[in-house]
């Protein structure tokens, strides 16, 4: 299957299958979700069409970063298009990490399972007592104890961690060390073990969701989990993080201009369909045509900054890409605000309602200027960077 036809079947896939579903799907609890989407992962691997960002030898479609960022868009047309697929954050980039650093026994005993869909899992790093743009500084600890590590520590925005079977969690492992980007480590932790605790599903805007959309608060109480659980090796967890999110922070720009296109979509049909006067529609105002044409542009300079980032990262690596990685994250994240905002003020008082999809945009999306970096910190580092050369 060429990818021409690869995107053409799941955009298919996406318009028959789930925009149909929305009226349903958008205000069912998650439980009641789950089968219907159980069904249609089924479906996505009877296409041929499962696993499209994961290498070809471990089952998946093989697809360059920038050919799983023109999916991504596709699929961002509904909130569940990536899960369908299996492709969605956070399991995508544990998948990822797992197949780069993992050992073979970590990938018998939780790589495979996450790629076939019979588990999930969560990526625990955010902690509410630090700041979660310095990733070199968290008090969640895992000191060794013979051949186990000890886990302390308490986090939150462990999104997805409702239901999943392990996290993959950031912990300090060597709080006394010098070189600050060393002292943490990644370390798998099944979520049965004795002494982990799942606190709550943060309410997002009065939203807590649950299963894989959601937000939970964790704590480690003396969690005990062997030492052969580490990612990569010890002091390696910063350098495994930089290596997860370059790419992570691919899918989710062609995502959110996924997100735009639909948005968009959805302001030019209600302007040409509403009337506000006799005979007279939204489209008829010049304010409304503006954002509309703005939006077509921002979308079009969004696209174009993301293909490009994309084709670098597999040509260059993430590691040599950091400029353009920063430069997609915040612009990228800004259009999303404004063209969502606009579609929900030309929408009226319909926008606000859980009756079309543009409220669950709003309410999930607006931490895109926050997460995987806050914008005002990829802006510094971007800047810095520029001004390097021109200091003597």
């Amino acid at each position: 299957m060429n990818f021409e036809t690869i995107k053409s079947n799941i955009k298919a896939f996406v318009e028959k299958e789930l925009i149909t579903l929305e009226p349903w799907i958008l205000n069912a609890e998650w439980e009641e979700k789950l089968p219907k989407l159980n069904e249609l992962r089924e479906k996505t691997k009877a296409q041929g069409l499962w696993l499209p960002q994961i290498p070809k030898e471990y089952g998946g479609l093989g697809l360059t970063n920038a050919e799983h960022g023109e999916v991504s868009e596709i699929l961002a047309a509904n909130p569940y298009g990536h899960y369908c697929f299996n492709c969605q954050a956070p399991d995508a980039g544990n998948m990822e990490i797992l197949i780069e650093f993992g050992t073979d026994a970590q990938k018998e005993q939780y790589l495979y399972p996450l790629l076939r869909g019979e588990i999930r899992s969560c990526f625990a790093m955010t902690e509410p007592d630090h700041a979660g743009s310095n990733p070199v500084k968290m008090g969640s600890v895992a000191l060794k104890d013979g051949d186990n590590y000890v886990i302390n520590g308490h986090k939150w925005f462990t999104s997805a961690c409702d239901g999943a079977s392990f996290a993959i969690a950031m912990l300090v492992t060597d709080p006394e060390g010098d070189n600050p980007h060393e002292r943490a480590s990644q370390i798998i932790v099944p979520l049965d073990t004795e002494g982990f605790e799942f606190v709550r599903n943060v309410s997002i805007m009065g939203h807590t969701g649950g299963g894989w959309e959601s937000h939970a608060e964790i704590k480690f109480n003396d969690c005990k989990v062997p030492l052969t659980n580490v990612l990569g090796k010890d002091g390696a967890g910063f350098a495994i993080a930089q290596a997860r999110l370059g790419p992570g922070r691919i899918h989710h720009c062609m995502r959110w201009i996924g997100i735009c296109e639909r948005s968009l979509d959805l302001m030019c049909k209600r302007a040409v369909s509403r009337e506000i006067a006799e005979g007279e529609y939204l489209s008829d105002k010049q304010t409304i045509q503006n954002w509309i044409s703005e939006s077509r542009a921002e979308i079009n300079a969004a696209r174009l900054l993301v293909q490009d980032a994309a084709h670098k990262i597999d040509i260059q690596g993430a590691k040599n890409t950091r400029a353009e990685i920063s430069i997609i994250k915040f612009f990228c994240a800004d259009i999303l605000q404004k063209v969502v905002d606009r579609a929900i003020q030309v929408h009226g008082a319909l926008g606000m309602t859980d009756d079309i999809i543009l409220s669950y945009f709003y309410r999930h999306e607006r931490a895109a200027r926050i997460y995987d970096g806050a914008d005002e910190v990829h802006k510094s580092r971007l800047a810095r960077a520029i001004l390097k050369k021109y200091k003597v």
